[in-house]
């Protein structure tokens, strides 16, 4: 076993493993990638201010997110095509969220349906909702996520429209790959993926592939998606799907102060500030860069979560720091799916936390809960004086 001592540690080892397409997938941005890189390299901008001679026994890295225990502030976020990361990709991340005790979301585009995830997990998990123009199929959808006991709904709020990301239309992503003379020559390199993959529970997209009307197999799903992000989703339908819900739910895709506060006027149980990983509107600040702002707008109106750019356990102590009340992880915890199916995903949570854990200490905090900008140095220019 390679020792494993951070996060790029396991994306290493997932670059060498995972067939080429699904690793440009989870490692691209939309057009020239600006946001997708600002994502990582904003966090740089804000140091950390070193405290000594305090008392740093009895560390805790415990918290809550929307009223739910958690060893710390800290999710799996919802990511898309999972299970082609690794063999029953859904599953392995679900239960390792479930042992280390941090929520799992499952994406509306997971390959390992919401029924087959129910059944391997004992707690209740989290689900991402697309919102689509197939009505019938949202309602029961839905439908389908509280019989499963799911315990909080995701809505996307920024996939009304696809961002064009170059990487995926030149490998001609699909699930499973589509079979062309570079896509085999990249399969024969990747042999122990290909043998896991054999025994796969499933192959396509569990949630839609046999739940909608007219698409029974792979073949005539890309048509159908491809029409089916909803353009005309506005304030008025998020509400609407949050009393179909009506259970704990939670905004995803806020990058803007008046969305946020709008979002907290519908009664939401918390926000995630996100630009979807810099897979849609590039040229957007990064997640990070707007978290004061809109902390400043919403103060304690709703609870704030921070997704996008997240790779190491400073990040997510930076993120609470500046207020968020919790993290979401998507690529970091992809890379170890990659590398080590279930075990790989348990090493990158050990990891964040591992590092969360020491920072705080050295940072002379021994909670998640007392942590602030106090504990930060920000640039003062971090803000930006960006005209409207």
């Amino acid at each position: 076993m390679p020792v494993i001592t951070n996060i790029n540690d396991l994306k290493r080892i997932y670059e060498r493993r995972v067939p080429r397409m699904f690793y440009d997938y989870a490692e691209s941005g939309s057009w020239t990638e600006q946001t997708f890189r600002e994502n990582t390299s904003d966090f740089e901008k804000i140091r950390l201010r070193q405290r000594v001679a305090v008392d740093m026994s009895g560390r805790t890295t415990a918290s809550r997110m929307i009223g739910q225990d958690v060893a710390m502030p800290v999710a799996l976020a919802p990511v898309g095509l999972t299970g082609m990361q690794h063999a029953d990709g859904e599953i392995k991340a679900a239960r390792a969220a479930e042992d280390f005790g941090v929520p799992f979301t499952l994406s509306t585009m997971s390959i390992n349906s919401i029924e087959e995830v129910a059944e391997a997990t004992s707690k209740p998990f989290w689900f991402q909702l697309y919102t689509m123009k197939d009505e019938d199929y949202i309602r029961r959808l839905i439908q389908r996520a509280k019989d499963a006991g799911c315990s909080a709904l995701v809505i996307t709020l920024d996939l009304q429209i696809l961002g064009q990301r170059h990487k995926d239309l030149k490998n001609g992503l699909s699930a499973p790959p589509k079979l062309t003379p570079r896509t085999i020559a990249n399969l024969m390199t990747k042999w122990a993926w290909g043998i896991e993959m054999l025994g796969a529970k499933r192959r396509n997209f569990g949630n839609i592939v046999g739940h909608v009307h007219g698409v029974s197999d792979t073949s005539q799903l890309g048509v159908w998606t491809a029409e089916q992000f909803d353009p005309a989703l506005d304030w008025g339908k998020v509400e609407k799907l949050m009393e179909m819900w009506g259970g704990k739910v939670i905004l995803k895709g806020i990058l803007d102060a008046e969305d946020a506060r709008m979002a907290a006027k519908l009664g939401a149980d918390a926000i995630v500030v996100s630009n979807h990983g810099g897979r849609q509107l590039d040229g957007a600040l990064s997640s990070i860069r707007m978290l004061p702002e809109i902390m400043d707008a919403v103060g304690n109106d709703v609870e704030v979560h921070l997704d996008s750019g997240i790779r190491s356990g400073q990040d997510v102590l930076k993120a609470l720091a500046l207020g968020a009340k919790g993290t979401m992880i998507g690529r970091a915890f992809v890379y170890g799916l990659g590398a080590m199916g279930q075990k790989g995903v348990t090493t990158a949570l050990e990891v964040i936390r591992k590092e969360l854990d020491t920072t705080m200490a050295l940072c002379g905090e021994r909670s998640v809960e007392g942590l602030g900008r106090h504990n930060l140095l920000i640039p003062e220019d971090f803000g930006g004086r960006w005209q409207p």
